[in-house]
């Protein structure tokens, strides 16, 4: 049984997913941003509202996924409020102006998140995403789970490259999940689940009303989609 991931943006949404069968939620704010780091009150709100696993974004801007060292504060600060707050872990990217992963500062985030379980997001998808991954399962840095499109705007779009990724984590027990996320819907997932078969999934404005982030959650396209991927 596949676990379904849902974006939430307030413990309203919080309550509705969790009620309507999700697995884990992933807590952002601005999403018209592309999601940034939630305020304190809303992690507090939202952690305290459900008893299912919330993971924060930490990303304190939308410029890039490219970090200057002074930004490092904010990050830690945030880290340390995620987890005295009781979250589950949190969701990070951090590239270099090269375009690979800038494990200096992924080291840094590791250290300052231990114990909390990490998802390395969509940063990885402005890159060569196999390779990225590659590197990444190459790396002395372990993060659980990778969410992406593939290295395309939607996963529909990515999926030959999802398929390699996914072929590239079976060959070790230690290696990072992939997390298909971007574009997923009740209308697709039944097909992409019979090629992909992953084991999580990662859904957005999908279970919208309206497929809108400014409504509030559909919990029927929830239910829609935790029976096609059972």
């Amino acid at each position: 049984m596949s676990k379904v991931e849902i974006i939430v943006l307030n413990g309203e949404d919080a309550r509705t997913a969790e009620a309507n069968g999700a697995d884990r939620l992933e807590l952002v704010s601005a999403i018209a941003e592309g999601g940034l780091t939630s305020s304190y009150g809303i992690i507090k709100t939202v952690v305290e509202s459900v008893k299912i696993p919330v993971m924060v974004m930490v990303r304190p801007h939308s410029y890039s996924f490219v970090y200057r060292k002074d930004e490092w504060d904010a990050i830690r600060e945030d880290i340390k409020v995620i987890k005295e707050l009781g979250a589950a872990g949190i969701v990070f990217g951090a590239l270099t102006e090269k375009q690979t992963v800038d494990f200096d500062l992924l080291s840094m985030v590791l250290e300052e998140a231990k114990g909390l379980s990490i998802t390395f997001h969509r940063a990885i998808d402005e890159t060569d995403s196999l390779e990225v991954y590659k590197s990444l399962c190459l790396s002395p840095y372990h993060v659980n789970r990778i969410l992406t499109s593939g290295g395309k705007p939607k996963v529909q779009e990515g999926l030959d490259s999802l398929k390699r990724m996914m072929e590239e984590s079976q060959k070790s027990g230690d290696r990072p999940t992939i997390l298909p996320g971007s574009g997923l819907s009740a209308n697709n997932i039944a097909n992409i689940h019979e090629q992909l078969k992953a084991a999580e999934y990662h859904f957005g404005s999908a279970v919208r009303i309206g497929g809108d982030f400014r409504n509030r959650i559909n919990g029927d396209e929830i239910q829609k989609i935790k029976k096609m991927i059972d």
